[in-house]
């Protein structure tokens, strides 16, 4: 990551500027951007007009752009009263919400906003927001767009307004107690105590921090301002269907920390498994192969859609600690060693025990699903153990 810094009343050669920004203020405010040169000026100029006059303040842009924005903040920021920090990324690891890390680990005051780039937020609401958070000793202060006197004017069009709201209930059903309180948690305009969150236990994904704030940084006290979502200063949304696929998979690797929440989920995909597995064996028995083989064969289609569904969802962030080759065999060993172990655990069950078949089998896939989710987080997901190095004499 290269950094460069501005200073008040313009921007010197970064190579001959100080380390580190000016004196703290008492708000540092967050910008991701992305290709958002022709905005930047216009809203360092809102933020210049609104904000200083009531509360001192630095900005820090954490840039991810392909085009000229740098430049665009480097000019733009020469008629600012305040510092202005443009952190660049080469590789922007977590999309906005990693953006938005970079820049709460960058701040120097207690209290930091986050908000966009486009002009869509208004930085006049920015003392306000901090001033929220004072009076009500919150840790956490949003910006809600569902609140009386909020609007989401600014959501162009019908299908943007529909999928704002599905992602809302969404995340709301899932996270009913740590998203009370909260009527807009697809906010990306908000302000957190810096206090409140240590920037190393987020795990952002994509662009809705805010849901990962309030979920993993749990603030003890949360209020809500309402604010009126506005039109795009310029340029387009990076609002796209990539984004709300990525959007679904930070939700479910959020729900599935706990190790119920993956069991349930676990389950759920195994279920789902059972259809390009009947959907395989129709096909084989239907061009003749014998209905022993036709199962064999068509229960790994079963655990190929398993374990793509599992990798995508469930274990996203541990794929890292195997190569895909020694994933793929583990899980397909795991999951065909099911049948093997089912057999004759119901055999058991019924000769040994005297159960009758039906119970017998239903107590077997119970107990073979517990033994194949933990052999499966064990045995496919955790990192190999390193052996201790024996010291030298």
């Amino acid at each position: 990551m290269s950094q460069e810094h501005a200073v008040p009343g313009g921007l010197g050669d970064p190579a001959l500027d100080p380390v580190g920004v000016a004196e703290p203020g008492a708000v540092t405010i967050v910008v991701p951007t992305f290709n958002e040169s022709a905005n930047v000026a216009a809203l360092l100029r809102q933020i210049t007009e609104s904000v200083p006059s009531r509360l001192p303040c630095e900005v820090v842009f954490v840039d991810d752009s392909t085009d000229d924005t740098p430049e665009a903040i480097r000019r733009a920021a020469q008629d600012c009263p305040f510092p202005v920090t443009v952190l660049h990324r080469e590789e922007p690891a977590g999309g906005l919400g990693g953006a938005v890390v970079e820049g709460i680990r960058a701040a120097t005051s207690d209290w930091v906003v986050v908000m966009d780039g486009d002009c869509q937020h208004p930085p006049a609401l920015v003392p306000e927001l901090v001033a929220t958070g004072e009076r009500t000793n919150a840790g956490l202060v949003v910006a809600s767009r569902y609140l009386e006197g909020g609007s989401r004017a600014g959501l162009a069009g019908g299908y943007r307004v529909a999928v704002s709201r599905g992602a809302t209930w969404l995340a709301k059903a899932l996270f009913p107690r740590r998203l009370h309180g909260i009527s807009d948690p697809m906010s990306g305009f908000f302000a957190i105590r810096r206090s409140t969150v240590t920037a190393d236990e987020l795990k952002p994904l994509g662009y809705k921090i805010l849901l990962e704030l309030a979920v993993r940084a749990r603030p003890r006290m949360v209020a809500e301002v309402p604010f009126v979502f506005r039109e795009r200063f310029a340029g387009e949304s990076k609002s796209t269907a990539r984004e709300g696929l990525r959007f679904l998979r930070h939700l479910t690797g959020l729900r599935t920390e706990a190790p119920p929440a993956r069991m349930v989920v676990f389950g759920l995909i195994g279920l789902t498994g059972f259809l390009p597995n009947l959907a395989a064996l129709w096909a084989l028995t239907g061009a003749g192969v014998h209905y022993l083989p036709a199962e064999i064969a068509a229960n790994q289609f079963g655990v190929a859609w398993n374990f793509l569904l599992i990798e995508t969802l469930l274990f996203r962030e541990r794929r890292r600690h195997r190569h895909w080759a020694d994933r793929t065999a583990r899980f397909a060993l795991l999951a065909n060693a099911d049948l093997v172990v089912r057999l004759p655990l119901i055999a058991l069950l019924v000769g040994r025990f005297g159960m009758t078949a039906v119970p017998a089998t239903a107590l077997a896939l119970a107990i073979t699903f517990v033994l194949r989710f933990v052999g499966t987080e064990a045995l496919v997901y955790l990192p190999r153990r390193r052996r201790p190095r024996r010291s030298t004499p």
